[in-house]
């Protein structure tokens, strides 16, 4: 988990917490923001959207991170503690799937994807690739990523049930970049140069787009999901001023640069 804790917005601490995919921009943002507003503390943490709504509920956190919507139930407890929470749509976040760099395949149709992640296809001579072993790795069922990708690419059908599941966005760059034949799903900002991101089609294999800024704002690649933050009403007036920051054009050109959409 990662963990950041510096003196920003606000009279009162302020407590950050949630989606891996999210932290890095906020930490960013937040870093940016104290340089003309410095004030009061603020600490961010990750572990996923799960914990950071459930963070949120308990009041262990202030503003819960969150890369997909906050479920019914998730707000049914939410009422029956007296809390009413707000959304913020923060920004946009492209969803890229990850092979070993040596890996000969450049593709893959949302219908193969499928068939890879429910276990249906298990080797990559099946998608054009060498005869080896598909190992699949996926984030934790806490993670929004993890809901998403289920939704998105997985039409709501079930992951595999040998699946490897990782706590954090991190763990999948690292075990993909080790294993020749993985496979796996991170946020676009989370791109580097070890793991090799793949062209997807959702048309059954006559367009396939590459994840990139451009092409998620020009509405060309299609896994691109919007991030959250969540925040009880009741403490509004706390956060707000930060919050406006995030969409003045100063924080959209951050979110930018950062590798996601701004809203």
């Amino acid at each position: 988990m990662l963990f950041l804790c510096l003196t920003t917005f606000g009279s009162m601490a302020q407590r950050i917490k949630g989606s891996d995919t999210v932290l890095p921009l906020t930490q960013t943002l937040s870093e940016e923001y104290l340089k003309t507003h410095p004030s009061a503390s603020v600490t961010v943490t990750g572990g996923g959207s799960g914990v950071g709504i459930s963070a949120l509920l308990d009041g262990t956190t202030d503003i819960a991170m969150a890369s997909r919507r906050i479920k019914f139930s998730e707000k049914m407890k939410m009422k029956q503690a007296k809390h009413d929470p707000a959304e913020v749509i923060v920004a946009y976040d492209a969803l890229a799937v990850i092979v070993h760099p040596d890996n000969p395949v450049q593709q893959l149709t949302r219908e193969q994807l499928e068939g890879i992640f429910r276990g249906k296809i298990t080797n990559w001579k099946e998608v054009g690739g060498e005869d080896r072993k598909i190992v699949v790795y996926s984030r934790e069922t806490s993670s929004g990523t993890y809901e998403f990708f289920k939704e998105s690419v997985l039409g709501n059908k079930n992951y595999m049930s040998s699946i490897l599941s990782m706590p954090a966005t991190g763990a999948i760059i690292q075990s993909v970049r080790q294993t020749r034949g993985a496979i796996g799903y991170v946020g676009l900002a989370y791109l580097n140069k070890y793991v090799k991101a793949l062209k997807v089609s959702y048309d059954g294999g006559e367009h396939y787009v590459y994840p990139s800024v451009e092409n998620a704002v020009d509405k060309l690649y299609p896994i691109v999901r919007p991030l959250y933050y969540y925040y009880d009403k009741s403490k509004e007036a706390d956060v707000s001023d930060f919050i406006q920051y995030i969409t003045s054009d100063t924080g959209r050109d951050i979110t930018l640069k950062m590798g996601f959409i701004p809203r």
